[in-house]
Order: structure tokens, then sequence, then C-alpha cells
């Protein structure tokens, strides 16, 4: 089969014919017809993350946004067909018996394994999954625009939820890219008062189109004062990488606020301690999320509350992809397949 494979850190995927896998116990082989191209598989790439540098193979096949078919079934897998359509998402297994895993906590199971990082990933034509945490996607929902929903949607829904924001509350998203414009969406399915913060006018339009009921252009003014000019965020969302962007989503916080911190910043953020116990603001991190999480987000996206803005481009242009999102020239998600 087709791959673009990952064999050395900080360089260039290259687009190889590798053995197609076999499904062993336990698991199923999925014809992969989209995968998501998520900044995760950028940094893993670039091995930028010291965390996950160290258990990352090489070779790699990335991508962890799947959607695609049953093409084959091991030995002892039930409820799946050949022919069903499926995604797989980040969580590749986990072991169900630790004291995260039986408290409903999955995302921190400490022998997790990682789609596109620990094992194989999507960027092929074929990969083979656990089919425990492959879910069956629902009818209706075309794979291109579910596929980014695996991660990136996954990925917003389970902040908003650990968040604690309520409908009729002031949510501020800041970042509006692949994970943005999905939990502006997400957020207004939820009843909040969703305002978007970027330094692209550009994207400034797509929050509007997804339903912002405001839009801040930091670039023009600092983000926080204008937000706080609003009354101030109860929630602040922040999926930019950027250390800015924490600073200034910290400052726009009301008294009591909540920070909710999704992009993985490379370098630490500045927090006053004086600050944060004066107005007693709550910090709270996301990572992913649990197959319920996944379950009851693709039941949203049946009903239609989310869809993701997608581009679909080759998989032998996945390198030409990562250095469009290095220059922050992606809109929504590209979704990659042969």
């Amino acid at each position: 089969m087709k791959a673009a494979v990952l064999r050395e850190f900080a360089r260039p995927l290259v687009i190889e014919d590798v053995p197609t896998p076999t499904p062993g116990p336990g698991e199923v082989l999925v014809r992969v017809l989209a995968c998501g191209v998520c900044h995760s598989d950028l940094h893993l790439a670039e091995g930028d993350w010291e965390l996950l540098k160290p258990i990352t193979k090489l070779p790699l096949i990335l991508g962890h946004e799947i959607a695609g078919t049953v093409a084959e079934i091991g030995e002892g897998v039930q409820g799946f067909a050949v022919g069903d359509r499926v995604g797989v998402p980040w969580i590749h297994w986990t072991c169900g018996e630790c004291e995260y895993c039986q408290i409903g906590r999955e995302t921190l199971c400490l022998k997790q394994m990682i789609t596109g990082c620990t094992v194989d990933g999507g960027f092929a034509e074929y990969l083979k999954a656990k089919a425990s945490h492959t879910v069956k996607l629902p009818d209706g929902l075309g794979l291109e625009e579910t596929a980014p929903l695996l991660c990136a949607g996954l990925t917003v829904y389970k902040a908003l939820k650990t968040s604690g924001v309520r409908a009729g509350e002031r949510l501020a998203v800041f970042g509006i890219g692949g994970l943005g414009h999905l939990a502006v969406q997400l957020a207004k399915a939820m009843g909040v008062e969703v305002g978007a913060v970027d330094i692209s006018d550009e994207k400034m339009l797509l929050a509007q189109e997804c339903g912002a009921d405001w839009m801040v252009n930091a670039a023009a003014a600092p983000a926080h004062k204008q937000i706080k000019a609003l009354g101030g965020a109860h929630v602040a969302l922040v999926t930019s990488a950027s250390r800015a962007a924490y600073e200034s989503a910290l400052r726009s916080l009301k008294r009591g606020g909540t920070l909710a911190v999704v992009g993985m910043a490379p370098e630490p953020i500045n927090v006053s301690a004086v600050a944060l116990v004066s107005g007693e603001t709550r910090i709270i991190a996301s990572a992913v999320g649990t197959r319920q999480d996944l379950r009851e987000l693709l039941g949203l996206a049946a009903k239609g509350k989310v869809r993701c803005k997608t581009e679909r481009r080759p998989l032998a242009e996945v390198g030409e992809v990562f250095e469009r999102m290095k220059q922050g020239q992606v809109m929504g998600r590209v979704v990659v397949g042969l």
C-alpha cells in the first residue's frame, strides 16, 4: 500500500510502498478514505514535544483523524462488518483497568497507545485499529467532514465540557483554526454567547459563518481590553499555541472566570499568582476526549450542530500542507487521502 512515512524527525515525509497491515485478534483493518491533518502531526514530525518524542515510533505513519470503511475483521471481533463506515481517533487503545480508566478518564491512561504516534496512523491506504476503540460513524455524515471531528472536534468538545461553561455565559475562543471554528459551533449549540479572537480578517469571517456573536481582531488592539469592554469572559478557550494568546486570554476573564488550556504552546506562559488569587481564576487543561465524549460529539454532528470546513488534498501533498500550516495559511482543516 501507499503511505507517507516519517523516518527521521524534522525531515520530509516520503511516499512509499509499505506492506498492508494484517489485523490480529481484536483488530480491524480500515481502508482510509479521509484523514485530517492536525497540528499535532506537524509537531510530532518535527520532534517538537519532548514528552512525546521518546515514545514516538520511527519509522512512523502519522495521522489520527481517520475515517474509512472496514476492509477486514480480526479474530474475536464482534459488532463490525466489512463495509462499515468507521472512525479511528488519537487514542488507539487504553487498558480499561487502571485507576484513570476505571473512573472514566481514559485520556490519562499511562498504558495508552496513540494513533499516528506510538502505532502507525492514517496517512496511508490502510491501517489496523483496535476494534474496542474504533467508532461507527452515523449515516448521513460525509467522511471528509467527519474525519477532523475525531481529534479537532473531540478536543474542543471535551474542553467545553470540562470548562463548565453554561448557556447564557460568555465564551472567548482564542484561535479560529481547525479547532477554534468547531469550538464556536459547539458552544453555540450549548446556548453560549461566543466571541472569536484571532489576528486574521479571513478567520474572523470564518468565525462569523460559524455563528460567533462577536469578533475581536487582536492585531488591531489588545484583545483583553476589547473583551473586558464587553464585560469580560466567563471562559476563555485557547486553541492557539501562542504564548501571547494565553496571556491575553487570562487578562480577558471576568472575576471567577476559567481559562481552558488546549493549544500546546512551546514555551511557558507568564501567570501572576496575585491576579489568580484575587480574581479566583480557575485554570483547567483538557486533552482530546474519551470514547463516550466522541459518541456524544458524533450525535451532535448527526443533528447538524457542527460541521468542519475542509479542503481535500491528495496524500502526496501532505508535505506541502505542513508548510502551509507553518505559515498559518490553512482555513479549517485539510483532509488527505488517495
